[in-house]
């Protein structure tokens, strides 16, 4: 899935956006962290803190930005 229906089903408050997320990333997130914290509890701790935090920040408003390339 794109990115950006990625981005706007966390805006939507899908929880869909988590698992697309899971699915186009995780592996990349969870190897950084294993290899940062040395530990696989922890680093699924870690990437599962990440996903709720995008969650949770995507309950604010969408941002209007203009990109003027």
């Amino acid at each position: 899935m794109d990115d950006s229906k990625i981005i706007d089903l966390f805006y939507a408050r899908s929880e869909q956006a988590i698992m697309e997320l899971s699915t186009k990333y995780g592996a990349v997130c969870s190897k950084v962290a294993k290899n940062i914290l040395n530990n696989s509890h922890d680093a699924e701790e870690c990437v599962n803190d990440a996903y709720l935090g995008e969650y949770d920040t995507a309950s604010k408003p969408k941002p209007a930005i203009d990109l003027y390339l």
